[in-house]
């Protein structure tokens, strides 16, 4: 039983994972949430197989990307109060899931997202060029949201009315930026928390590679100043 009284719906992206989506699975605190969702991408390999065996929920999201993936987990989710989004690769701490949603079931805040910069003690898990697009993109969001953000973390919380009111679109690598620059925009309660963080189990499909790196770069800041280019004219509409 959910001890939280709240209904958390856990929802975890995976693309080829079957390695790792067990031990993500396992090491969920099966009394905090009320159901995990795995989104299998369009796996090759038994991803969808070792997670049903796990006890998680398995739904399938043919057009390849992580915001869709997620949007699909949240359309699938049994009326939640509390979503939280968990990559399948094992490079966070599941077992961390109760400080991620702690202030949201005390009131406090609307999203919670889980800093690996604050958190972690290896600064190296990230590859370098992660690392810097990361710094780069929270730089541009504080200069031009005034927000201050350490992470982008994909480890995160947030309550089902807010991420309703968020209206979220992205499909692929702009995903989390969105989520957080409209949070700011939609002037939701939001905190960081520290989480651990390790090397993932297998090859990003994203920072693995120069090119994944390069597209997912270049989509995150696009989508910095195209929010704020939106937010501009919805407030000056002439």
């Amino acid at each position: 039983m959910n001890r939280s009284h709240k209904r958390v719906s856990v929802i975890i992206p995976a693309l080829n994972e079957q390695d790792s989506i067990g031990l993500v699975i396992s090491d969920i605190p099966k009394d905090l949430v009320e159901e995990i969702i795995v989104v299998d991408n369009g796996s090759t390999d038994k991803t969808a197989e070792v997670a049903q065996n796990a006890g998680a929920k398995v739904v399938r999201e043919e057009q390849r990307g992580y915001g869709a993936a997620c949007l699909k987990g949240i359309t699938s989710a049994n009326n939640p109060d509390i979503v939280v989004f968990l990559d399948g690769d094992y490079s966070d701490y599941p077992d961390e899931l109760g400080k991620i949603i702690s202030p949201i079931l005390k009131g406090e805040t609307d999203l919670v997202i889980g800093s690996r910069v604050a958190g972690s003690r290896d600064k190296k898990v990230l590859p370098p060029h992660a690392y810097w697009g990361n710094r780069l993109t929270t730089w541009l969001i504080r200069i031009i949201y005034r927000q201050r953000f350490t992470d982008l973390g994909p480890f995160r919380a947030i309550r089902f009315n807010a991420l309703q009111k968020l209206g979220m679109r992205d499909k692929n690598y702009g995903w989390t930026v969105e989520m957080q620059i409209k949070a700011v925009t939609h002037e939701l309660r939001i905190r960081e928390v520290p989480v651990s963080y390790r090397k993932r189990i297998g090859k990003s499909k994203v920072t693995g590679t120069l090119m994944g790196s390069t597209k997912a770069g270049v989509k995150i800041l696009l989508t910095v100043f195209a929010l704020k280019q939106k937010s501009f004219q919805s407030h000056h509409p002439w």
